[in-house]
């Protein structure tokens, strides 16, 4: 695999410090800078080549959703911070996760490995990963195009899946596991056997169900843990 250019940019010496041990663990990750504020980030993103940014939300000044909302070209970003509330505004940037500290080796691991399946995927296509808003879905004889923000949620159905739009449902002779595959995971997650849902649709969540507009769907037990990580909760 090629070796990824890596940015820590965090306002605590500590953070950095434990984010500058774990790269340096890591062959496939080369750190080019490790950053206490946006400004020094700037210099760095001008003066080198950055596949990733490991980002902290809360900094002085300019934080880490504004300094990547500034980008006009963005690497790929793992926000690092000890707020979990900004997880789903994190994710609306298309950021490929979201570390809660303290931030254990074993789950910076879990981050790396989906980095390096973005960055796998964007070199075999030429072309920035997941640039498609929208995919196919084979229903009757017509492959019909979908916006991928128009699906709420996807339901399996034996040989098929109902897929629940904004404003009608379709049956799509696809499985759930297709739709696993080929939908962007920054936008969707599977959180139940017979579940994927949409992660801009969620309303709230109670207990082991999940209110989405006009519906509730379940997690499943084996799906929950890693549901409530991704949300940062």
């Amino acid at each position: 695999m090629n070796k990824m250019n890596c940015l820590i940019v965090d306002d605590e010496p500590i953070a950095r410090s434990i984010l500058e041990n774990y790269l340096a663990r890591l062959p496939e990750l080369v750190l080019v800078n490790s950053c206490k504020n946006a400004t020094e980030a700037y210099e760095s993103m001008y003066a080198h080549s950055v596949d990733i940014i490991f980002l902290d939300i809360q900094m002085p000044t300019i934080t880490g959703i504004d300094f990547m909302r500034s980008l006009k070209k963005t690497p790929m970003v793992v926000f690092t911070t000890a707020f979990p509330n900004f997880a789903v505004e994190g994710f609306e940037l298309n950021a490929i996760d979201y570390l809660v500290k303290p931030i254990t080796f074993e789950r910076f691991c879990q981050a790396v490995q989906k980095l390096k399946d973005r960055y796998n995927e964007s070199k075999k296509t030429n072309a920035p990963a997941e640039t498609v808003d929208y995919l196919f879905i084979k229903h009757n004889e017509k492959l019909l195009r979908i916006k991928h923000s128009n699906i709420h949620y996807i339901e399996a159905e034996k040989d098929f899946c109902s897929v629940y739009l904004d404003e009608k449902k379709i049956l799509a002779s696809m499985h759930l596991k297709m739709f696993e595959d080929t939908l962007p995971v920054r936008l969707f997650h599977r959180v139940h056997r017979s579940y994927i849902i949409n992660l801009d649709k969620i309303i709230a969540i109670k207990g082991n169900m999940i209110e989405l507009p006009h519906q509730e769907v379940p997690i499943g037990a084996i799906y929950k843990k890693q549901l409530m990580e991704r949300l940062g909760l």
